[in-house]
């Protein structure tokens, strides 16, 4: 079996560890949270790394306390991407990990996006975080990614940081190598950069004190993992060509295997690539879900169309086509304009050539509250959704420590549930789709060559 290793920073901060066995069975798991972000001053959010790998000691030691310690082949880290931590000269944290929503690095951004034009130019990207503790912080030698400092604890020595890790601080995982002269016009030392490997590319093996304090075997393997996005939608079974996985939530994220890669590419083990496009839709949805759920299912489809910018974390208004009837039209016309980001989603990969394979996979709390909306989003696009029994960016990790060590490992255990689209009611949901993607086009928030695909 196999043990991944999750660090989440944002939203339940906890730490996550998962053992799977060779058929994919969850043989132990534990949680352990950590301390919620500290968000003193605006713009500003925090965390103490230090604070991370007593976590995970009793994390792991809850997980290994009932295993045979000779059956733990491989352990790796997977952790909310975007997490920097300054170290000094001996590679220990030298003040609190930044975390993703810390905007201190915004300038920066907006510089690198003048400079090259890349997607680093967002306020909230690593790059800028880096580039800020480079002029702010005078007792740094250097940064870690999340998955780094937990290596490092377990190896007793430095470690790589994986490629998707490193993509959000300035790593080009298409040309294989850090945006050297982007960091220099940025002022970011590069010294202070580490190591880059592909996922599931072995970093170093436990070490005599970590196996002490754990219960990991002295010389089991530490894999390379990758960003919680991701693990969660390799353990939700996107681990082949075509298979995409979408992820519900407070967010939605659609992540997909491809032979090729495309914009916002991560690299896989094997050469592939997993595209993503993530939408900041969703939470609104989970709203009242248990309480109007069957009344919304026994009205059909709404009338009118919730609409808001799809793809814009700064735009959080939302506009209705129409007077909604009662309380619960509005929440059937949230769960369909979610449905119908989906499907904007979907058209956008037909854009870029990307065509999903049949069944399209999902999991995430939004799939678990509401079969309802499950159906809705089969039904507007028109294909069966398999809901995945796994999406635990933990239980991706342990995935990718076995492919890290043995031929195969990384693959899809299958234990999905299928929901079939809705015939009765897919042409009033796709007049609804086409209404919506109308108006975004109209608000200049789509584009004519992505409006035309959705109509086509």
């Amino acid at each position: 079996m196999t043990i991944g290793i999750g660090i989440a920073t944002l939203g339940a901060a906890c730490v996550h560890t998962i053992a799977v066995d060779e058929d994919g069975r969850v043989r132990a798991s534990a949680v352990v949270p950590l301390p919620p972000p500290v968000r003193d001053r605006p713009g500003h959010s925090e965390q103490d790394p230090r604070l991370w790998w007593p976590a995970v000691e009793r994390a792991l030691c809850q997980v290994t306390a009932d295993l045979p310690r000779g059956e733990i082949g491989a352990v790796a880290v997977t952790a909310t991407e975007g997490t920097i931590v300054p170290v000094d000269r001996r590679g220990l944290p030298a003040g609190p990990a930044l975390l993703p929503d810390d905007l201190r690095g915004a300038a920066f951004n907006n510089r690198a996006m003048e400079i090259g034009g890349r997607a680093e130019g967002t306020p909230s990207a690593a790059l800028g975080r880096v580039a800020w503790l480079a002029e702010h912080a005078p007792q740094a030698r250097g940064i870690r990614h999340g998955p780094e400092v937990i290596g490092t604890q377990l190896t007793g020595k430095r470690v790589a940081v994986d490629s998707g890790h490193a993509r959000g601080s300035g790593y080009d995982p298409r040309a294989d190598t850090w945006a050297s002269e982007l960091h220099k016009s940025l002022g970011i030392p590069s010294k202070w950069l580490p190591e880059v490997v592909p996922p599931s590319t072995v970093l170093g093996t436990v070490s005599r004190t970590s196996a002490a304090l754990t219960g990991l075997p002295k010389g089991c393997p530490v894999v390379a993992g990758m960003p919680e996005d991701c693990a969660a939608a390799l353990a939700a079974g996107a681990v082949s060509p075509g298979r995409f996985a979408a992820m519900l939530g407070e967010t939605y994220v659609l992540k997909g295997v491809s032979d090729t890669p495309a914009p916002d590419s991560y690299r896989l083990p094997g050469g592939r690539w997993l595209p993503g496009i993530t939408s900041n839709l969703g939470s609104e949805a989970l709203r009242d879900i248990a309480r109007l759920d069957a009344a919304a299912a026994a009205r059909g489809p709404a009338d009118l169309v919730l609409c808001r910018k799809p793809f814009d974390a700064s735009e959080t208004s939302e506009f209705i086509t129409g007077e909604p009837a009662d309380e619960v039209e509005l929440h059937r016309a949230r769960l369909e304009s979610a449905a119908f980001v989906e499907r904007l989603a979907l058209d956008h990969l037909r854009r870029l050539r990307l065509v999903p394979a049949e069944p399209l996979l999902t999991a995430g709390p939004g799939t678990k509250k509401s079969l309802l909306w499950t159906q809705i989003r089969a039904t507007v696009s028109g294909v069966r959704i398999n809901v995945a029994p796994h999406a635990e960016p933990a239980y991706g990790a342990a995935l990718l420590a076995a492919a890290g060590v043995w031929p195969g490992g990384l693959r899809d255990h299958g234990g999905s549930t299928p929901v079939e689209p809705v015939a009765a009611e897919r042409d009033a949901l796709l007049a609804s789709y086409h209404r919506f993607c109308g108006e975004l086009h109209q608000r200049g928030w789509i584009d004519d060559e992505l409006h035309a695909v959705t109509t086509s």
